[in-house]
């Protein structure tokens, strides 16, 4: 935060709201399931596959197309939140979130599928910003505001670990779309207590909630995004150039449109900042790494590996502990050392364990994986927790829906890119693999979209082919998955590096800099 800032909420921040530990209870439970939402499906995704029968484009995109849509309209619902009411949003985004969840559940097709998702994640974006935002104003001493974005953050990290445990347990005693069904009763709790508890919180002076900017950045985040997944998927095509033109077109729009407002729907200025910058940065790419591994090794454990849903859902528990522990002590430590060494640490931590996945075999023994994840899960809930702090600790209190969604924009964009960008190379290898020659040729062309496909094909064939056919499809999977985990490697450590430069002289309120 500011020097100016700090003098002028120097003596409001001593107040202490009563009952802000309660709302905060109920706050997280939103973010944990949004987050859960994101990650459920990994585990879902082979019986999915057997009764939707999806291609593997559109398996990618019922994956990533909720994080797709929440990443759009973050910075708009931050925004709107900050206009009528981040408590209102809230409740109308829980109660559209439960009502769209029995829709997912009880989709029909592929294409319905993927409809179901984008809505889920219209009502996902009311929630995320709304959640920290609520935080800022519900804290306003700083150390005890550190704890509760830990608390946020370890929930956020956690969530997507959670999911393939909670996923896995529905799955061993229920049918696919019961993994949407458990959003009813957390969303009816969370409306129910967050309207006694929650206080309203909204910018004062706000001005008009620009449609046009709305709009803009929708298509811009998209685009963008379509573009970086069908480029990581099938290389250069028109598709793909369309897709990023469009997109950089909609986003260089939305920043001078934004720069030109009175009242902008999000105040590009505060990227000048080169600590608010750096921490964004860190935030996309932190999640990048941590939803990209989850969600490859969910489908690792059971198709490679045989392991059934539970099983392989709390062994990528690690993550989940890692995340929640690093997340509840991040403040204190980033305060004790540096804030750019947490953050620095953390995105190294990432990377070195997705550096250790290049190794990875059909055959490779959990306590290594199991380590891998604990030290993915510790990083990502230093550096996401620590970044989420830094990010909203540098504006005013009625910016905090604004500078929430940037945040959590950060958050899902990763989430998208780490399956889409992950995904894709995952997917691009594994297609190329060579099947055995006795394989009719509409089997191979069903094994080649998708491992699950490769699974429920070769039941068609006589046990030795489908044994050769099952066995060549699981390596060229675990190929992908050890280049994939080479290119987000080389990411993470790179963007570890760049924070230590660009979070420089960074700190939290009350903290040390170094």
């Amino acid at each position: 935060m500011t020097a100016s800032t700090l003098r002028t909420t120097g003596h409001t921040e001593g107040v202490r709201r009563p009952g802000r530990w309660l709302a905060l209870s109920v706050l997280v439970l939103a973010v944990l399931l949004v987050a859960v939402d994101a990650t459920v499906l990994g585990l879902a995704t082979p019986f999915l596959s057997e009764d939707l029968k999806p291609s593997g484009t559109q398996l990618l995109w019922i994956g990533d197309v909720y994080s797709f849509v929440i990443a759009g309209l973050l910075v708009s619902m931050g925004s709107l939140g900050d206009r009528i009411g981040r408590k209102k949003l809230l409740l109308i985004g829980a109660t559209a979130f439960g009502a769209v969840s029995v829709l997912n559940a009880y989709a029909t097709s592929p294409e319905m599928m993927i409809v179901a998702r984008a809505l889920l994640g219209v009502a996902g974006a009311t929630l995320m910003p709304s959640t920290l935002a609520l935080i800022r104003n519900l804290f306003h001493d700083p150390r005890e505001r550190s704890l509760a974005i830990g608390i946020w953050g370890a929930m956020a990290s956690a969530g997507a670990a959670v999911g393939p445990v909670v996923g896995g347990f529905l799955l061993e005693h229920f049918w696919w779309g019961s993994v949407f069904l458990i959003n009813l009763p957390v969303m009816a709790v969370l409306v129910f207590v967050g309207i006694k508890l929650i206080p309203e919180s909204k910018n004062p002076n706000p001005g008009p909630w620009d449609l046009p900017s709305v709009a803009l950045s929708l298509v811009g985040l998209i685009g963008i995004v379509y573009a970086i997944k069908e480029l990581a998927s099938h290389g250069l095509s028109p598709d793909a150039g369309v897709a990023a033109l469009v997109g950089a077109g909609a986003l260089t729009w939305f920043v001078r449109r934004q720069l030109t407002l009175p009242a902008p729907l999000l105040d590009m200025r505060l990227f000048r900042n080169r600590g608010f910058s750096g921490a964004v940065l860190a935030d996309l790419l932190t999640i990048l790494g941590l939803s990209g591994l989850v969600f490859f090794l969910s489908q690792f454990f059971q198709l490679v590996q045989g392991r059934q849903p539970l099983e392989a859902g709390l062994a990528e528990l690690p993550a989940a502990v890692g995340a929640v522990t690093a997340g509840l002590i991040a403040g204190l430590v980033a305060r004790r050392f540096s804030v750019r060494s947490v953050v620095a640490g953390g995105l190294a931590a990432v990377g070195l364990s997705l550096a250790v996945l290049t190794t990875l075999d059909q055959h490779t023994g959990y306590p290594l994986l199991g380590a891998a994840l604990l030290v993915v899960g510790v990083g990502a809930g230093f550096a996401f927790t620590v970044t989420a702090d830094v990010i909203l600790s540098s504006v005013p209190k009625d910016q905090a829906g604004s500078a929430s969604a940037v945040s959590e924009t950060a958050y899902e964009l990763g989430a998208a890119l780490g399956i889409a960008v992950l995904g894709s190379i995952v997917t691009g290898v594994y297609r190329g693999f060579a099947t055995p020659a006795d394989v009719p040729s509409g089997i191979a062309s069903a094994a080649h979209e998708s491992l699950g496909g490769a699974v429920e094909a070769s039941g068609a064939l006589a046990p030795e082919t489908a044994t050769a056919l099952v066995s060549a499809a699981q390596e060229a999977f675990v190929d992908g998955l050890r280049i994939a985990a080479g290119v987000g490697a080389a990411v993470l450590l790179a963007t570890a590096v760049a924070a230590w430069f660009l979070l420089k002289g960074q700190k939290l309120e009350d903290g040390v800099e170094h």
